[in-house]
């Protein structure tokens, strides 16, 4: 994920979630997130299996007030699916949206075979789509129920959900780096942008995280914003940001290039 991290994102649903449980729904997230970019197309499925079996222990904690760390998928669902016995989760339709979708994606990537279509395109990677949209789907949906913060917050992490990981950029202590040398300094400030999500970066910031002089970053920041590209906006707080035109341009031309 872009500059959501981990104890932020946990700090703002545990409680109500359990901690342990909200932490390891973070990791197979972004593990299925990363594994997907990385177009690891049978790790992210059996990913999407792990995420499931976190997302109904997490379900069956809120509905029941059991807290079970081993509980197995079906029996979690089992007991929110029962119209005979006491539901905390109100109203009712939140809690078996989510049943279904874990019950679909989890029967569905166990039964999947890899069937190829073609030797350019295969059935896995269209599978794994599949299953990682419904994860950002369900992933979203837990931070809208029980995010317990700043509700524009949380409107700005589920936005970037939709975005692509971006396993090029690293951060070691305040140092955001980009860990390709084949980018030029237009796209190396796209994949940065990209990678800050809503909030975006200043000047003085890509300056510090774009290896290149300045002269040359002002003149792609001068290029990226013009008429003619539109590729990025400058907001109000003067920080700049992606437009759609270059989340367009991240996922067209440079979606290969946010690998290692």
């Amino acid at each position: 994920m872009p500059l959501s991290d981990k104890k932020f994102v946990v700090a703002e649903v545990a409680p109500p979630l359990d901690f342990f449980l909200a932490t390891q729904l973070f990791d197979e997230f972004t593990s299925c997130e990363r594994r997907y970019v990385l177009r690891d197309w049978e790790p992210a499925e059996l990913d999407g299996g792990q995420f499931c079996e976190v997302v109904a222990r997490l379900i069956y904690h809120q509905d029941s007030g059991n807290l079970n760390l081993t509980k197995s998928l079906d029996d979690c669902l089992k007991y929110v699916e029962n119209n005979q016995v006491p539901h905390a989760m109100q109203p009712r339709h939140n809690a078996i949206h989510i049943a279904v979708v874990l019950r679909t994606i989890y029967k569905f990537r166990s039964q999947r075979g890899a069937v190829h279509i073609s030797p350019e395109y295969s059935a896995n990677e269209i599978d794994a789509k599949f299953v990682i949209d419904g994860c950002r789907w369900i992933f979203s949906e837990i931070l809208r129920l029980f995010w317990k913060g700043n509700r524009p917050e949380v409107a700005r992490i589920i936005r970037e959900i939709a975005q692509f990981d971006a396993p090029c950029v690293g951060k070691f202590d305040d140092q955001i780096l980009v860990q390709r040398t084949d980018l030029k300094v237009e796209e190396e400030i796209l994949v940065l942008l990209h990678y800050a999500g809503d909030v975006g970066f200043s000047r003085t910031e890509l300056g510090r995280h774009c290896l290149a002089s300045p002269s040359t970053i002002t003149s792609a920041l001068g290029r990226l914003v013009s008429p003619s590209f539109r590729q990025i906006t400058r907001l109000t707080s003067s920080n700049y940001r992606l437009t759609d035109l270059g989340q367009k341009r991240i996922r067209e031309d440079l979606a290969q290039k946010l690998n290692l």
